[in-house]
């Protein structure tokens, strides 16, 4: 039998997402035969295996299932997955996404045609109301040039690239580096519009912003790799604004040892300016209610400490200069 296309999806201890995945993977347009789904556990998992054999049961499509001895990140997970693909054309998503029911039909049919080129579909994460904090940042995914959550290349070209970067042990810019490491390497990436995965926002912990700031260190990994390419498409300067929050306190803090009132006073007052706008912007387009307007200031005050603290973290840790 000739797999035209194998489907690789990391997961972790999340079978409730991802069998919903594969429920929209079961109801693709491409004829079953056609492609094979590889399920790469990011350690074990015995719930997900589980899961895996119920939906299998009642489901005939051609599923792998593989797990890493140990925790790696999803980097990891997916070099696991196309290593043992069958099909020379690989597509990647990711287990809290759906796919709409011709995505696979339209990365085929390019991918085939096109075996030097890579491919980037179109991300929709749907926001309802006024959305959270978390949500809206999510919805950026959206504007994304290039995400694991909807792409697809060569075996060939994942073999010459080297794969993903396993040191970007988070789900966080290890797809840029792919892509930026394809833009580097000349090889042409194509829009596919009609290559549709919906990306719907995860339920989120109070507070899940002060956990995202470790993200941070990778970003150092990001751009000690490709500098210019991270300041053209990830972030044009420095986060000025946190370094000045911080000196802000560190002077609040030592005229106040100091007794000094003047300044005490009008270093209170320029900091409660600064943590007020970085508030404001926060709320200005999301939900209003008294938990999550206490969860943006609270978090609003912690963010620049964390934030500064991960991208020192990470700049020791891959020996580079990153502010």
């Amino acid at each position: 039998m000739q797999i035209r296309i194998s489907v690789v999806i990391p997961t972790y201890r999340r079978p409730e997402l991802l069998i919903k995945c594969l429920n929209a993977l079961a109801e693709q347009s491409l004829d079953h035969k056609d492609f094979e789904i590889i399920v790469v556990s990011d350690g074990p998992d015995n719930k997900t295996g589980d899961a895996l054999d119920r939906w299998c049961n009642e489901n005939k499509l051609n599923l792998v299932y593989l797990q890493n001895a140990e925790q790696k990140g999803p980097a990891a997970a997916r070099n696991k997955g196309w290593l043992n693909a069958r099909a020379e054309c690989v597509a990647f998503t990711d287990d809290d996404c759906i796919p709409d029911r011709n995505w696979l039909q339209a990365h085929v049919e390019n991918c085939e045609s096109k075996k030097d080129t890579a491919f980037t579909g179109k991300t929709i994460v749907p926001l309802y109301g006024m959305p959270s904090d978390f949500a809206l940042n999510t919805s950026h995914l959206q504007q994304a040039e290039f995400i694991t959550a909807n792409c697809a290349c060569s075996k060939r070209l994942l073999k010459v690239l080297g794969g993903f970067d396993e040191r970007f042990k988070m789900a966080w810019r290890e797809d840029s580096d792919l892509h930026f490491r394809l833009m580097r390497s000349g090889i042409n990436i194509l829009k596919l519009r009609n290559a549709i995965v919906v990306h719907p926002v995860r339920a989120a912990p109070w507070g899940i912003s002060i956990k995202e700031q470790k993200k941070g260190l990778y970003d150092a990994l990001l751009f000690k790799k490709h500098p210019w390419l991270y300041r053209t498409k990830v972030q044009p300067h420095p986060l000025w604004n946190y370094y000045i929050t911080l000196l802000l306190w560190l002077v609040f803090i030592i005229s106040l040892w100091k007794n000094h009132n003047a300044s005490t006073i009008l270093s209170a007052l320029v900091l409660s300016l600064v943590i007020g706008f970085f508030f404001y912007k926060r709320i200005r387009a999301t939900k209003k209610s008294a938990s999550h307007l206490t969860e943006m200031l609270v978090t609003s005050i912690v963010i620049p400490f964390l934030s500064v603290y991960w991208r020192v973290y990470g700049s020791i840790k891959f020996r580079v200069f990153f502010i």
